[in-house]
């Protein structure tokens, strides 16, 4: 008669329960012993028992097979991170991608191109894009217009103000030159009118004259000789 399929699960008796442990544990461990050198496969088996006591096994050695295993459990992380960011930029790229070529069909709209695939409710759409657009453009320019205006006006106000003070600085020179000018014809003629016209005249005759071989003046029939003395009387007239 052969022996019946154990219900898996807990033994509530303790002493059973301790037994079955050990003759399991013997059990795995040899099965793990004949897997690695029946295979030639590393092999490493840990076991704690309900009160905490360690059984291990390793077929080259249980640290090394342990720092074995992090290493290709962190290189699968790795590559499963390194997947998973590639799958993003992808899906990023795919998403600009489509927004640049919206952007680019929306202003070839813009621009009254590829207007053929569009229907009567999107190009009432478009329209009222541009209507707006325009107004909007219009309102800008007549703004700078203003701006520029005003600008203008206040430069106009202020060279109006400097052109003032010019003419007032102007016309206070001027105001200053005939106040000199009249004090100058002033007082020529309170010079006239100290100096008479006859002592003017009296100046004129007492201007130095240059007399040359007279020493008093000679009449000239007095200089011309009657006589037939001639030269001894033209003489003489030197002598006088």
């Amino acid at each position: 008669m052969g022996r019946g399929r154990v219900e898996l699960k807990r033994i509530e008796n303790k002493i059973n329960r301790q037994v079955t442990f050990s003759k399991r544990r013997n059990g795995l461990l040899k099965k793990a012993y004949e897997l690695s050198v029946l295979c030639e496969a590393e092999v490493a088996l840990i076991i704690f028992s309900s009160r905490g006591k360690l059984y291990e096994f390793g077929s080259v050695g249980l640290t090394k097979t342990l720092e074995r295993y992090q290493r290709c459990s962190y290189n699968t992380q790795d590559s499963t991170i390194a997947d998973r960011e590639t799958q993003s930029w992808y899906q990023e790229v795919s998403k600009l991608k489509a927004k640049y070529e919206s952007l680019m069909r929306a202003q070839r709209h813009l621009l009254g191109e590829d207007l053929g695939p569009l229907s009567v409710k999107e190009l009432q759409q478009l329209e009222r894009q541009l209507e707006s657009a325009l107004f909007q453009a219009r309102q800008r320019k007549t703004q700078i217009m203003m701006d520029q205006m005003e600008e203008l006006r206040k430069k106009e106000r202020h060279l109006g103000e400097i052109n003032k003070q010019l003419r007032n600085k102007l016309e206070a020179e001027g105001a200053t030159f005939r106040a000199i000018q009249g004090s100058w014809e002033s007082n020529a003629v309170a010079a006239s009118n100290t100096f008479p016209a006859h002592s003017q005249s009296n100046a004129m005759d007492c201007e130095p004259t240059l007399q040359i071989g007279y020493h008093q003046f000679v009449p000239v029939e007095a200089a011309i000789p009657h006589s037939s003395g001639g030269e001894h009387n033209l003489m003489q007239g030197w002598l006088l």
